[in-house]
């Protein structure tokens, strides 16, 4: 059961329902409903070696406490941690390995985890091979015998591959190593990485959980004892923690996550079929569609497919100029908002990416990333009809 103050929610609990109510306690000196801003630094003590659970800002923070506990509860796990951002989240993750240590990753990795791995945590005797993980034979062959985790983006970013997280999370028992999802691009209402045999999962609070464009933050979920009590050590020893402000504003995404993914899921599909049968687009990359190589992996492991899709103009040219002519669609890096926002990958998110590896990945100098959006889907269509006009 999940304790809520006065209200304890069954484990059987429905997916909205943790979302709205799991570990936010109405408060106890007003019975405000919504958790307040602790903004605060330090907390009295009642006497010496005693007080009320809290006792410095950068260990207990009552608005982040109960951040982590809805997100522990929304994605399964045992416990959750809050950091300052997705790469902090994921560089508290990385402290669970020693020098030495090897880590089999997504070959389609996010660009910020490329450019911590590489440029980061090389310079501390790690070791990184980058693979397709939805073939688990490659997996497989590139694990060694100091091989301790398997870090896993799916759908990845931008291209939205699958890997079958079932048979990864066998894979990673088999070989005893800790299979690591990080689920930014999907949220816990469209897949949940725990129930499908992860150790850990990670979020940029930033995107879908937070929903609105407003926060950036990061979070860790765990389930295994061991991983707990370090990453909660971590959290303080490192201090590199979400502020009260930034829980409570993705408290307040939380909430709605569920009623927002529905409509993401239904304008991603709408924009990809959309896309799919336009003359001036060459291919569309979107889970969703029967085209997609692993359309039914996703119909199984996703509940909907997501809002993020991907598509390809043919040239940096043509890409150019339909991006400068969007109106309605923003023209940003990010995603998971309730605006729909455009982007170029291999000159945006994926900079930090060599341009051979990108080339090697698809991520072409004509891919355009869009982050569907809630607006209404005819308003969405009709912006990107308007400019893909203007490419001759």
């Amino acid at each position: 059961m999940y304790r809520t103050g006065p209200v304890t929610l069954r484990a059987n609990a429905r997916f909205s329902t943790i979302c709205l109510h799991a570990g936010q306690d109405p408060d106890p000196a007003t019975g405000a409903i919504i958790t307040p801003i602790y903004q605060t630094s330090t907390y009295v003590q009642e006497a010496l070696g005693r007080h009320k659970g809290f006792e410095y800002g950068r260990t207990q923070n009552p608005t982040r406490l109960a951040l982590e506990r809805n997100i522990a509860a929304i994605e399964r796990g045992q416990a959750a941690f809050a950091f300052a951002s997705g790469m902090a989240a994921i560089g508290a993750v990385a402290t669970l390995l020693q020098s030495g240590d090897h880590v089999v990753v997504s070959d389609n990795t996010y660009g910020g985890t490329f450019r911590l791995f590489e440029k980061v945590l090389r310079r501390y005797q790690l070791s990184f091979s980058y693979v397709d993980t939805a073939n688990l034979d490659e997996v497989d062959r590139a694990c060694t015998e100091r091989t301790r985790m398997l870090f896993v983006e799916t759908p990845t970013n931008p291209m939205c591959g699958l890997t079958d997280l079932q048979a990864a999370s066998a894979l990673a028992r088999r070989r005893d190593v800790r299979l690591v999802v990080d689920n930014t691009f999907a949220s816990p209402y469209v897949q949940r990485p725990l129930e499908l045999g992860a150790d850990l999962v990670v979020h940029s609070t930033t995107k879908y959980l937070n929903g609105h464009s407003d926060s950036i933050g990061g979070v860790v979920v765990a389930i295994r004892p061991d991983d707990i009590e370090w990453l909660r050590f971590v959290q303080n020893a490192e201090g590199a923690i979400l502020g009260p402000f930034d829980a409570w504003l993705v408290l307040r995404g939380t909430k709605t996550l569920a009623i927002r993914m529905a409509q993401h899921n239904a304008n991603g599909l709408a924009l990809a079929q959309y896309l799919s049968r336009h003359p001036k687009v060459r291919r569309v990359y979107y889970p969703g569609l029967p085209s997609h190589p692993q359309h039914e992996l996703a119909s199984r492991q996703m509940r909907g497919f997501g809002g993020m899709l991907s598509f390809d103009m043919g040239s940096l040219g043509a890409a150019e100029t339909m991006l400068n002519h969007v109106r309605l669609c923003a023209l940003a890096e990010s995603l998971g908002g309730v605006e729909t926002l455009i982007s170029h990958p291999a000159t945006m998110t994926h900079a930090s990416v060599p341009a051979a590896r990108r080339a090697a990945l698809g991520i072409t100098d004509g891919l355009v990333r869009i982050s569907a959006g809630i607006e209404d889907i005819d308003d969405l269509k009709d912006d990107l009809a308007q400019a893909l006009d203007q490419v001759r």
